[in-house]
């Protein structure tokens, strides 16, 4: 920069005159102001970067040359066209086919083959067999159970009917013991009067109905002493039962030609609304 300055066209040695002197006195102080400030920059540290040089564009050209037209030529003359006989297509004769070339079967193959037939239909044979058996089996086993739940059925069956034949038995020969237990003491003792009990109006009034026994004792005399009413009775026919009781008569019982006492004996009074 400072050959610059030095060496530009407006800067030159003084020219004598006075315009020429302030002139170069001017330039003189510009150039060490102008000094002065590069020292302090570069003291600073500024640099001067060069420009960054741009590569050169080039510009790639190529020259194609095109063949000439080719000049237009006229049409050809068209030719008539005599027609050609049509021959008739030739019948197609077909290539005679080959014949088959026989070939004999391998003894031993055959064999293998016929015995691999031979085991395959013999296992499905016992297949067959076996699935026979295990239905038979399931069969014998199914009626096998069907039979024994008969059998317990008609067991069962017959354990209930004798069950109920004991039952009855037993009932009936209580019947008889009672009956003859009865028959027995009537002959001992006979009720002389028996008088009905009175069928209270208030049962009458509610339409109840029911009955009523009474245990008493049968003193030697043919009276009764100690009535009393059992469960079971409703409370509006225990009085008239015991009233009716009351009047009853025996035939005392002898026992070694004595008159005894007869305890616990019983009557049931049954209050019917007729």
């Amino acid at each position: 920069m400072t050959a610059m300055i030095m060496h530009g066209s407006s800067m030159g040695w003084p020219v004598p005159g006075r315009e020429g002197f302030w002139r170069n006195g001017l330039a003189a102080g510009g150039a060490v102001a102008l000094h002065a400030a590069v020292i302090v920059m570069l003291a600073a540290g500024w640099t001067v970067e060069k420009p960054a040089v741009e590569a050169p564009r080039v510009l790639r050209t190529q020259l194609v040359i095109l063949p000439p037209a080719p000049a237009p030529q006229a049409p050809a003359p068209v030719a008539a066209v005599t027609p050609q006989p049509v021959e008739a297509p030739a019948p197609r004769v077909e290539a005679p086919r080959p014949k088959p070339v026989e070939t004999t079967p391998d003894p031993q193959l055959q064999a293998k083959k016929l015995e691999q037939a031979a085991v395959a239909r013999k296992r499905v044979e016992e297949r067959k067999r076996e699935q026979q058996a295990d239905e038979q089996r399931q069969r014998q086993e199914s009626e096998r159970r069907r039979r024994e739940a008969e059998q317990q059925a008609v067991e069962q069956q017959a354990a209930e009917q004798q069950r109920q034949a004991q039952q009855a038995e037993a009932l009936a020969q209580q019947r008889r013991a009672e009956q003859a237990r009865l028959a027995a003491e009537s002959r001992s003792y006979l009720p002389l009067s028996k008088e009905a009990p009175d069928y209270p109006q208030r049962a009458l009034d509610k339409g109840l109905e029911g009955d009523c026994t009474v245990e008493y004792s049968v003193t030697p005399d043919g009276r009764i002493e100690n009535p009393k009413v059992l469960d079971g009775c409703h409370p509006l026919f225990i009085r008239p039962s015991l009233a009716a009781a009351q009047t009853f008569r025996y035939q005392p019982r002898i026992v070694d030609g004595r008159a005894v006492t007869v305890p616990a004996v019983r009557n049931t009074f049954h209050y019917r609304i007729k």
